[in-house]
This record gives structure tokens, sequence and C-alpha cells, in this order.
């Protein structure tokens, strides 16, 4: 039996500049219905979800929600229609409490006291009925980011939103978490919610969705009923070609860049990082896995300079092979020793957005006589660099102009990985260095790590995907609530193994290790 449509998009068209965002896209979507929206980075997919949410407005096209057609460039009309958005980056106030920011915006402004027992009760049925436990009183600045994320499905639920759209939902999420997400996702559409979402994930696509629609340079390409396609036939319409990972080559290790002994992070009491012991040595790639939220960002924090150890050794072993003293070098001269750093966060520490791309592409090296002179930046060396760099990594959507925060989040991180590359660092600090790209720019960061590893650089990957840490790291070791596991060898690094270190339990993996 067809199912009641509930959206549509008819010949939705924008342009910025000379850029075609979305290019003449019709797409529908019926009741119950969880539609996965697929592409490369800068495909035009974000672009095409915030014109139906009113952020935008099409240069073409229509809008219709349940039959009517949607006032463009009005927030206020898309939720008032039911639908509700939950943006990649979330828009929450950490100060405020859940029911306050599920509240926030939603009572007239002339009401003379908030209706806030109305509110919680309301916010616990919708949690209790979409299966999406929160504490109403609980500060959003003390929850885990899963957390936050059920309070922004929330809080579009709680302004009865029928159609839900998702960009980029698991994003920020470790595997157990993006997991329960899509079975609450699965929950809530049999209970007759329509859902998109916005996934460069392909194993995500193929378990969370019923229908794919693949966009490629602000184009549908195709699109596929979920049981009759596969990630291979999806991951060439996304990227026009057939992708293939890289793979690691074994290769002779050198001498340590990087070591650490001993070394903890913060007051006895509340330890960020404890008693953590590793090396990094030249021409390997050290691989550190864990699920979220147990001291990666305290590590890469410590290793980029904004955190001091409060226990413990930390050395860097430069050009020069003689040792200093990490927790004494400034942000600065550890860019200067050979220290690059591809962030976690890359709009908060990565980039600064309303800078151009070529400003962001010397952002780290304005004190060398390549982009400087006399106190001046050099503006043409800067943009010719810049460039070289769009050309090289395949920065899209982009010129030496183009203000940073126009980029897509993927494109944005190929911008910091080509500025660290480019530098020749000898020691490279990739902290979750693919969130969020498609699989063809995974491949590619993939290759530009493999590659500065095979000329000598010492690499230390974050990374909550267990894939890539099999597929690049030549040794892997597990972080939980702070400490660090023994080092396993690649080879010994299986599914059941990594699974083992990541719940902490290191015993059965011991036999396997090497010393760090």
């Amino acid at each position: 039996m067809s199912r009641k449509q509930v959206l549509s998009l008819s010949n939705i068209t924008m342009r910025f500049g000379d850029l075609v965002a979305n290019d003449a896209i019709t797409i529908n979507l019926t009741e119950g219905e969880i539609l996965a929206l697929l592409g490369e980075n800068g495909a035009g997919k974000t672009t095409l979800m915030n014109i139906l949410f009113g952020h935008y407005t099409a240069d073409e096209g229509a809008v219709e929600v349940f039959g009517q057609r949607l006032q463009p460039g009005k927030p206020r009309a898309a939720i008032d229609a039911g639908v509700g958005m939950v943006h990649q980056h979330f828009t929450l106030a950490g100060n405020l409490t859940v029911l306050e920011n599920v509240m926030l915006g939603s009572e007239p402004l002339r009401l003379m006291k908030s209706q806030r027992k109305g509110g919680r009760d309301k916010l616990l049925a919708l949690a209790e009925r979409f299966g999406l436990p929160i504490d109403p009183d609980a500060r959003v600045g003390s929850l885990s980011v899963g957390e936050r994320q059920r309070v922004e499905i929330l809080k579009a639920l709680y302004r009865d939103a029928r159609i839900l759209i998702l960009d980029e939902p698991t994003a920020v999420l470790a595997r157990p978490e993006a997991e329960r997400l899509f079975e609450t996702l699965r929950d809530m559409a049999q209970d007759g919610l329509s859902i998109v979402f916005i996934s460069h994930k392909l194993h995500e696509v193929m378990a969370g969705s019923d229908r794919v629609t693949v966009l490629r340079g602000g184009k549908v390409v195709a699109e596929r009923a979920t049981t009759e396609t596969s990630p291979a036939e999806l991951a060439e319409l996304m990227v026009g070609r057939q992708v293939k990972r890289p793979e690691r080559t074994e290769q002779l290790a050198g001498e340590p860049v990087l070591v650490a002994k001993s070394v903890s992070v913060g007051p006895p009491d509340a330890r960020s990082l404890d008693d953590i012991a590793m090396e990094v040595r030249a021409g390997e790639i050290l691989g550190i896995v864990g699920v979220s939220g147990n001291g990666q960002a305290a590590l890469g924090a410590l290793l980029g300079g904004l955190e001091i150890p409060s226990d413990g050794q930390l050395h860097f072993h430069g050009v020069n092979g003689e040792p200093q003293d990490l927790a004494r070098m400034a942000p600065r001269e550890r860019v200067k020793a050979g220290i690059g750093r591809v962030p976690e966060d890359r709009h908060a520490e990565g980039v600064v957005g309303e800078f151009t791309v070529w400003e962001n592409a010397v952002l780290e090296q304005l004190t060398s006589r390549s982009f400087s002179a006399a106190g001046f930046v050099r503006q043409a060396a800067g943009q010719d660099h810049a460039k070289q760099l769009i050309e090289t990594y395949d920065i899209r959507g982009a010129s030496p102009a183009t203000r940073t925060r126009l980029l897509s989040g993927g494109n944005m991180q190929k911008l910091i990985l080509g500025r660290v590359l480019a530098a020749n660092p000898c020691f490279i600090l990739a902290n979750q260095p693919t969130r969020g790209l498609d699989e063809g720019a995974i491949a590619a960061v993939h290759a530009h790590l493999l590659k500065a590893r095979e000329e000598g650089a010492a690499i230390l990957l974050i990374t909550e995907e267990l894939e890539e840490a099999t597929a690049l790291a030549d040794r892997v070791q597990a972080i939980v609530k702070g400490k660090l596991s023994k080092p396993v060898a690649a080879e010994e690094a299986d599914a059941r193994t990594l699974g083992l270190m990541m719940a902490g339990h290191w015993d059965a993996t011991e036999d396997h290790s090497d010393a760090a």
C-alpha cells in the first residue's frame, strides 16, 4: 500500500555567486519513511536542508509540506508546518538545563511566567514515547555528546515535528551510540515520523534507511531502495568513480620522536590523563582508539600545547634528535620545531572562519620568510600557496579569497591537513582526521597520512573508527578513563581485541603487547 507523501522539494536551485550548490533538485518523502541523503563533502546536501528549514531562500523551486507550500526563508514557518532540524553542530546553551533548552523560544512572549510544569510533563512523555531518556534538570554543559543529541531531537519533537531532518547525526558519536540512535529512529519512523538524515557513512546508510538519494555536484544522480543497492555501488555513485582506500605497507620504524613516561594531567582526584606511557617512532603511525569522552580531548590538548602535564615526562626528539621538554614549549614553538596538528574540532581550533582560505593556509607559518617580510604578510605568496593546496588536496568550492566558513566541513578538513603536511612536520597529531568526511575524502586523507609516514613522519592517530585504526596504524593503544593500554601490533589488532581493549579488558591483550 502506498504511503502518504509528506514532503516535496521541487526543482530547487541555489547559487552562491558562480557556484551552483543545488541544481534543479527534486526529492519527495513519505510518511514513516527514513530517507538517507548521501553525497560527497560540498555536494549540496546541507544547503538543500537549510532551504527546507528556511535558513536559505532558494533562487528557484518550491517546498511543500503536507500539501501546503512553505513560505521560503522563514524557519518559524517550517517549524509551524511540522519540520524539525537537528544540525551537525549542536545549538544548545551549556549553562541552561535540558528543560530550559527544550522550551527556549517555544513560549509566546506575552506569557507572564514560564509554563515549566506543562513543559516538563510534555518533555518526559516524549522521552518515554521515543526511547530518549534524559534528566530535564541536568545542565547541558555536563552532558555527553550522545545525550546532547538526544536533547536536540527532543527539542524538535517538543515543537511537534512530524518531519525530522538530521545533518550528520553520528559525526561526533561513537559506534555504540550511533547504533542506539538508529534503533531509536526506526522506532520513531514506525510511530509515523518521517526522517531525512544526511550521512557520509555507507554502513549507516545501509543499516538505517529505507531509501537513498545520492547528490553529486549539486545534482541528484541516483535514487535507490536501500535493499536494492550496496555500499560499493553507493560509493561509486557518490564520487563518480570506484573508491578504494589505500593500504599500509610494511616498513621499519625509526627512532622515537615523541615519548611520554608516566604522564598525568589534572589534580590527583580529577585526572583527565592518568599515568600514560607511549612512544611514537619516525616512519610509523600509532593509533589511539577509545569510546568518546575517555581522555582523547585531553591527549590532543596536551600534545597541541593547550594542557601541561601535572606529573611525568613528555619529550620530543626533533630534527636534530636532541630531546626537548615538550611541556615547556608553547604552541608556536611546537610548530616551529616540526610538530603538525590536525585538531579534533576544525571549526573551533582548526581555522578562523572569517579569514579567507589563503589566510588560514599560512596561519601557522606567518613568521616564515616565505610568507612575511619586514613585518608584513606576503599576500601574493600566500595566495599562490593556497592555490597549490586547493589543487593538491582537492578542496572543492574554494578559491584563495573564499571565506573559510563557507567551506563544507570536509573541505575545511582538507585545508587543515594540507596546511599541516605542506610544512613537512616530523611529528603529526591527527585527531579524528576523517570525522564527517565522505568515502572519497577519507581515502584521500588516508593516502596523505600514509605518504607522510613513508617519508619518515611520526604520526599519532586518535580515532573512534576501528577500521581506520587497523588500516593505518602500525601499533594501537586504547584509552579508557584517561589511561592508556599497552600497544598491540597491527597484525594482532582485530576487532575483538580492540573491542576488549576499549572496554578496559587489557589483560587479554598483554601477551601481544610491545613495551612502550
